[in-house]
């Protein structure tokens, strides 16, 4: 008798990833909560400072949509963009100097939460500026284009940069111009406190692909499968040069807009309705109950996941402070 395959076995088997690039996509996302989780702490303790806007709750957006890429891919992330940063490949622990501000992170400590980069690794930086990244990834894809590479460059970008002036623009020119871009909305639900259903006259924000004849798809940003098909699709597209294409990924974070939100404008119901459908959780039961992971090997994991952000943690306040007389190292006027 042939067994029938369970619903995990088949989402796994019809995804193509192995069992190897599955449970680092697990780890991945378990660093991402652990670092985010961690850095909130340290900044309640006054150890890190400025602000940082979290995504948790995010991880399977962030981390799907990058193991869909090459590693000499680019992306363009957002001042929510931890996740994005880790996803493509970054290491934590000079994620954590940076945001101690230390010489040996990222940025030399210059850019701390909001505009951490990592070049080699393929991340052009996160954004301070709301859809600030849009139209730097199209610039990068005429680049691209123009330079003849089968490279492409995917952007992400929160719901309320959707109604940006840039995103339609850029948009319209890698429309033509057919570009080698990705353009991936992560729907939070919220800009700030701006709820969609507000703020769009449409239920699916992909529907605006529409204006510009490229595809749009809107998927369930807490699936890593749903989101890793779409981007898939996508990057195949645009690596073929047949251009642009725009993937609404619908998730929401659990926690406020950045530090200073008191969230008046949605309730613990809400909150914890969409924490019931933690990334994180469904992922490691789907692996689970295809058989690529027990209980305790699960349970491995999420503790290495944990122990490698402490480490990182020990190596961030354990490094040396930039030298004051390197101030004005890499500015420009």
């Amino acid at each position: 008798m042939t067994k029938t395959k369970s619903e995990a076995e088949a989402r796994i088997a019809n995804s193509g990833l192995t069992a190897e690039q599955l449970t680092d996509a697990l780890h991945k996302m378990h660093q991402i909560r652990f670092f985010e989780e961690k850095a909130e702490s340290l900044y309640v303790l006054g150890k890190i400072h400025g602000t940082m806007h979290l995504s948790i709750g995010q991880e399977a957006s962030a981390v799907g949509a990058c193991l869909a890429l090459r590693s000499d891919d680019y992306i363009l992330s957002t001042h929510r963009g931890h996740g994005h940063c880790i996803g493509k490949g970054a290491e934590p622990r000079l994620m954590m100097a940076e945001f101690f501000g230390k010489e040996i992170g990222y940025c030399r400590g210059r850019g701390g939460s909001m505009h951490i980069a990592d070049v080699a690794g393929g991340n052009l930086g996160a954004n301070g500026i709301v859809g600030g990244g849009i139209p730097l990834s199209t610039g990068v894809g005429l680049s691209l284009q123009m330079q003849k590479k089968e490279n492409v460059c995917l952007t992400f970008f929160g719901d309320g940069a959707a109604n940006e002036g840039a995103f339609h623009e850029s948009l319209n020119l890698a429309a033509i111009w057919k570009l080698p871009v990705v353009y991936v909305c992560e729907n939070n639900q919220y800009a700030m406190s701006m709820p969609v259903e507000k703020a769009f006259p449409v239920a699916q924000i992909s529907k605006r692909a529409v204006a510009y004849d490229i595809p749009g798809v809107t998927v369930d940003g807490n699936d890593l499968f749903a989101v890793y098909e779409a981007v898939k699709t996508a990057v195949t597209r645009a690596r073929s040069g047949e251009g642009p294409s725009l993937i609404e990924s619908v998730t929401y974070r659990w926690r406020g807009h950045s530090k200073s939100d008191r969230q008046r404008y949605r309730t613990r119901d809400e909150v914890k309705a969409w924490q019931a459908k933690d990334p994180i959780k469904r992922l490691a039961q789907q692996l689970a109950e295809a058989g690529l992971a027990t209980k305790s090997e699960l349970a491995e994991l999420e503790a290495a996941a944990k122990q490698s952000i402490e480490e990182s943690v020990a190596f961030a306040e354990a490094a040396d402070d930039p030298d004051p007389a390197t101030i004005l190292d890499g500015v420009y006027a």
